[in-house]
């Protein structure tokens, strides 16, 4: 199977902001690791040292659970990364988004990068991979094409209890007749630039609505910006030294790996919360993005 993307498609994401349909797994290994991902809820679910799995799956989960550290480093998915940012990689974030079947749950209209801490940076792409059918009626992402090509817009915090952004935040007047949808069949990715506008509906399907997001950064993001930042390197190399480079987790949950967790969050959780008006939960099992 080709991995890297074509012309077309690198045109195509360079051009839109976004890119759709690319495979990166067949139908045998998406139910092998839908498995493990429920077998992990089914024996795991207290999570550790305080957090639920909830937490981890949403939050960093490749710093202390292996597998989510091991799907950032599949071949397919960096080759097709590799098209667009180059041949140093480093995984900054990895994160299952889980929608049960029949919730209401919507994500708003947003661009990743806002709170990030990253400047309006063109080296980062997030890879989304369906884990089960992402449908439109399953609530698939939406995009705004050409938005990247904007820079970091306003977002309005709105504390909406059914959207699952961290602060609930939103671009206002988005023309919805401009969105185009993005369903992905199980296997399939979608990678967008952290700057394209996207959002996502609630799952009206009568199944899970199973995504692995993967965020994808290159040694220069950090050149020039303050303070420090962590991120798995996946390939290549780092010779910038811009971020402290983490190697993955040494086991489930082990004791080290969650202490560096916890510094890990607390030296971000400025960053993104910077600005509320309100007591942020990014770090109690509220999603981040679609």
């Amino acid at each position: 199977m080709p991995t890297s993307l074509t012309t077309e498609q690198k045109t195509s994401y360079e051009t839109n902001g976004y890119l759709c349909n690319i495979s990166v797994f067949d139908n045998e290994t998406v139910a092998q690791l839908r498995n493990e991902i429920e077998t992990l809820e089914a024996t795991h679910r207290a999570g550790a040292n305080g957090q639920d799995l909830n937490q981890y799956f949403r939050v960093n989960g490749h710093i202390v659970i292996p597998l989510l550290a091991e799907l950032a480093r599949t071949p397919a998915i960096l080759d097709a990364v590799e098209s667009v940012l180059g041949e140093n990689l480093l995984a900054w974030s990895v994160e299952l988004f889980i929608k049960e079947a029949g919730t209401e749950k919507t994500v708003s209209w947003h661009q990743d990068i806002t709170y990030w801490g990253m400047g309006e940076t063109n080296d980062e792409v997030t890879a989304w991979v369906a884990l089960s059918d992402v449908s439109e009626q399953a609530g698939c992402m939406r995009f705004i094409p050409r938005s990247h090509k904007n820079g970091i817009v306003s977002h309005e915090d709105t504390q909406d209890e059914n959207n699952l952004l961290s602060r609930g935040q939103q671009i206002a007047g988005i023309r919805e007749e401009d969105a185009r949808t993005g369903p992905l069949k199980p296997g399939e990715m979608s990678i967008h630039h952290g700057r394209c506008f996207h959002a996502s509906g609630p799952n009206r399907s009568d199944d899970r609505r199973i995504g692995l997001a993967i965020r994808y950064v290159t040694p220069e993001v950090r050149e020039g910006l303050p303070g420090r930042d962590y991120a798995m390197l996946v390939r290549g190399a780092d010779t910038t030294r811009g971020w402290v480079n983490i190697a993955g987790p040494r086991d489930l949950f082990h004791a080290a790996d969650l202490s560096l967790y916890d510094k890990i969050i607390q030296g971000q959780q400025a960053t993104l919360t910077a600005g509320a008006e309100h007591e942020i939960a990014l770090y109690a099992g509220k999603e981040a993005s679609a």
